[in-house]
């Protein structure tokens, strides 16, 4: 991997030196099918020509690919050596003219890891399936180019594929000749540029709108998948969201979509949730649910459909210059995807799954050793890739949804017009934002960018409040913290709420005030006076982006009547609290999980009851002493059984604590009741036990050594699918066996033969926390063996490995001390691999904590 970095001082140099007028790129991908090429990996033939410009004739540069052989390269009509000037990722480009062309022939590899062009051979009917990702620098696996975001040109596409297939690129495409041919698309980013081929089931529609002058507006729209999961792929619905959000997007930011048409694949063995390439966005293939879900479910897919979609405008048409201001398209689109869903689409209440599971994720990220800015320092490509983070997207998004409330609704929306023309094709960094932001609200925002993006760290806020002699409020006052490591106080714009109990025993609302909160303490003078409150919600209503906690009488009032809050929102916002509080060793783990038996089963949000079922298995398998964990697994499975068959027969609610009860089922009991629910000899009124949900309670059995191997294959039988041969193959690597946990560490660490998606169902059912003794043997073997990984395995592999098998289940000081003795001797180590081990390290370190405060507790 060291060869085939990028810093961003050689990207600085190159853009100053060069700008590309244009690619043709040719790919013949029909030796997808068939026999393979000889040893070594299956290849395809790319041909690539680049014209570009040189400002400094005679300086010499470099082009970017990656690929096993190099056929032929030509420099302005001079034959190069491919092995002088080819190293295996760079292409020397010397004594280069004013205006060059650039033609390379090259045998570049099918992935099998989902980075470049990635081949999928479907199991149920033998077809082959081809799909490109490329973010942050993959596109140089497929074609020659010179890959950083700011080196823009227009593409041209063709493409030769078997027969019977169908192509698609950015562009739209038709088939002469035996050559699929794409129309050149705008000035865009190598990254977004994308191919997907194969015998795709493909689903047409449109949509019209009638633009500010007069024109009509028209994208052909599209949806895709693989054939096998056509019987279950819903279209309809995608269409839905996809012309509700362009409606939306078209309203708001008075900029026709750009880019022609409007393509879906939903693709498999992907590794991100989806990916804006321009007319042609690509999601992971789970979003076609083969069984029953929740809505949340939906919402999720929904939320990122408009994720995806805001790129068009943030990220495709105006591009950041380079991956430091990664924010300036991933913190705008999740906002905006969230914006958007609430705004435009079904999912009114969108703005609380934002509060409890986007915010979860950037408040673990800003509290990591490896935090940074918003406007983070990206030194290389190895950076970039673990830049796709939680401040990336959540805390961003966090930070302005609270700069709307700052500048206005009406300032932000104007600033992003104007933001669109002014930069339309091109790239920008933060200064460019800034500027139009400064024009539309009038405001300064050097000061807010300095305290909100340029630094890391997430605040504390805490209500102090004082009663009167006459029982009223006197003084309430809110305490701004900061961590030592990270002691910025940020400016922030809040509400606070104050709620009692009412005559029929609910808690609500009473006063409010919204303030701004500067400094260390800040008295929030309004609500002087007020009746004294049972509860102080500092942050209601989700205004700002802190951790929030509570005064002494406020947590008294929640450990007892939590449930009885009936504002959704407000109730996310106290379960967040809550759970921040246990991750903080503040609250005992097994205080946690008994607030969540006492009143999840009253959760109304079915998104909120999902995001407790994983905190309250998290606070057991992390948190909870270990001396207790064996206590409150029952406690978690008795309470999911009850509330399973309490639940409304064929509820969401229903489905979502049958999902949970296997996750948590341990007691021979409960395993009984999962075998007889999966052979039919107990049902539950209004649970069907569909394919997925068979899947889901196959697994605690395979990892108790209930469900052998013959009773996997068995099952595969029954879903003999790509899902179900990832869904057993997670099964296979939970049964409870030393030769099971050695074959499926070789298979992971030790070779390279499992596709990404088998990498990762693999990872998955290896790590059992009930088989913490079984898994003991293999931390010192994962400090051994991770340098090499990283050395050896593309990053996202890599990546996988490195997060997936760090040894939490052995969550004792020795593998703390491991872990450091492994950073201390490893200082010379890429940063990107230190960070992960790090991060690693600092959960462990957490998790520590969290149990030595429910020990003390027990």
């Amino acid at each position: 991997m060291p060869g085939e970095n990028l810093t961003r001082d050689e990207a600085r140099e190159r853009a100053a030196l060069l700008s590309v007028d244009g690619y043709e790129v040719s790919l013949d991908v029909r030796s997808a099918v068939g026999e393979e090429n000889g040893p070594g990996p299956r290849t395809f033939r790319s041909v690539t020509t680049i014209r570009f410009r040189c400002a400094e004739p005679g300086a010499s540069s470099f082009a970017d690919l990656i690929a096993p052989s190099v056929t032929a390269v030509s420099l302005n009509g001079r034959d190069l050596d491919p092995g002088e000037v080819f190293d295996g990722s760079r292409i020397l480009l010397e004594d280069l003219a004013a205006d060059n062309e650039l033609i390379v022939d090259a045998q570049c590899a099918y992935s099998r890891t989902g980075e470049g062009l990635h081949r999928f051979v479907d199991p149920e009917d033998g077809e082959v399936y081809l799909y490109t990702q490329y973010e942050p620098a993959d596109s140089r696996r497929v074609f020659a180019n010179f890959e950083q975001p700011d080196l823009k040109a227009p593409f041209r596409f063709e493409v030769r594929a078997p027969e019977g297939w169908r192509v698609w690129s950015n562009g739209t495409g038709e088939l002469a000749d035996g050559v699929w041919r794409f129309a050149e698309t705008k000035p865009i980013s190598t990254y977004i540029t994308c191919v997907v081929a194969g015998p795709y089931h493909y689903v047409e529609d449109s949509y019209e709108r009638e633009l500010p002058d007069g024109t009509r507006l028209r994208i052909p729209l599209g949806a895709m998948c693989r054939k096998g999961l056509a019987p279950y792929f819903d279209a309809d619905d995608v269409f839905l969201v996809t012309k509700q959000g362009l409606d939306f997007f078209h309203e708001h930011f008075d900029y026709p979509y750009p880019f022609g048409k409007y393509d879906q694949a939903f693709v498999p063995e992907y590794n991100l949730g989806a990916m804006e390439n321009p007319g042609m966005v690509t999601f992971r293939e789970e979003f076609i649910f083969r069984g029953k879900v929740t809505q949340a479910s939906y919402e999720g897919r929904t939320n990122v459909i408009l994720h995806e979609m805001a790129h068009m405008w943030f990220g495709d048409l105006v591009t950041m210059r380079w991956w430091d201001d990664l924010w300036l398209k991933e913190s705008f689109a999740d906002f905006m995807g969230a914006f958007a869903l609430v705004g435009a689409t079904r999912f009114t209440d969108g703005w609380i799954t934002f509060a409890n599971r986007r915010k979860a994720w950037a408040y673990r990220a800003d509290q990591l050793p490896s935090t940074h800015p918003i406007t983070a320092d990206i030194r290389d490509l190895q950076d970039a890739k673990l830049n796709f983070d939680g401040i990336t997207y959540a805390k961003g998004a966090s930070v302005l949804k609270q700069l709307v409330a700052y500048v206005g609704q009406d300032a932000f929306l104007e600033g992003a017009r104007r933001y669109f023309k002014r930069h339309a094709y091109g790239n920008t960094t933060l200064g460019d934002l800034l500027s139009v932001l400064e024009e539309t609200s009038g405001r300064d925002m050097a000061a807010w960018s300095r305290s909100w993006l340029q630094t890391a760290g997430v605040n504390t806020l805490t209500p102090q409040v004082l009663l009167g002699a006459d029982g009223r409020v006197e003084e309430l006052a809110v305490v701004q913290e900061a961590a030592e490591s990270h002691p910025e106080l940020r400016p922030h714009r809040v509400a606070v709420g104050l709620y009692r109990r009412t005559g029929d025993g609910t808690l609500e609302r009473y006063a409010r005030a919204e303030t701004d909160v500067e400094g260390a303490r800040t008295v929030v003078a309004e609500l002087a006076g007020a009746e004294a409150p049972e509860l102080v919600l500092v942050n209601d209503d989700d205004l700002t982006y802190c951790k929030i906690r509570f005064d002494e009488t406020s947590l008294a009032t929640l450990r007892e009547h939590l449930g009885a809050l009936t504002d959704p929102l407000a109730r996310a916002l106290c379960w967040s609290a809550l759970w921040n509080l246990t991750r903080d060793a503040l609250l005992p783990a097994r205080d946690f999980i008994s607030l969540v038996l006492r009143f999840a089963g009253r959760e109304s949000d079915i998104g909120v009851l999902q995001m407790l079922h994983a905190w309250a298995e998290s606070a057991l398998v992390h948190y909870a002493a270990p001396a207790w964990r064996e206590t409150g697994g029952a406690l978690l499975a008795e309470g999911a059984r009850r509330e399973l068959e309490a639940a409304e027969p064929g509820s969401e609610q229903q489905l979502a604590w049958a999902r949970f009860l296997a996750r948590v089922a341990s007691t021979p009991g409960d395993l009984q009741l999962l075998q007889d629910l999966l052979a039919g000899s107990v049902t539950i009124q209004g649970l069907e036990v569909d394919q997925e949900l068979r899947w889901a309670f196959l697994e605690p059995l395979a990892a108790h050594g209930v469900a052998d191997e013959k009773a996997l294959a068995e099952e595969l039988a029954r879903d003999d699918t790509a899902s179900g041969k990832r869904h057993q193959v997670r099964c296979l690597a939970a049964r409870p066996s030393a030769a099971v946990k050695a074959q499926c560490w070789a298979q992971v660490v030790e070779s390279d033969a499992l596709s990404n998606a088998l990498v990762e169902a693999t990872i998955s059912g290896f790590v059992q926390h009930s088989q913490r003794e079984l898994l003991a043997p293999y931390a010192e073997k994962y400090f051994e063996a991770i340098e090499r990984v990283w050395r050896e395995r593309s990053i996202q592999i890599a990546m996988d490995v490195v997060r997936g098998l760090f040894p939490t289940t052995q969550d004792s000081p020795a593998t703390l001390e491991a872990a450091d003795a492994w950073l201390a001797g490893h200082e010379q180590a890429p940063p990107a691999l230190r960070r992960l081990v790090l991060e690693a390290r600092d959960d462990l370190a957490r998790a520590l904590r969290g149990q030595e405060c429910d020990a003390a507790a027990g």
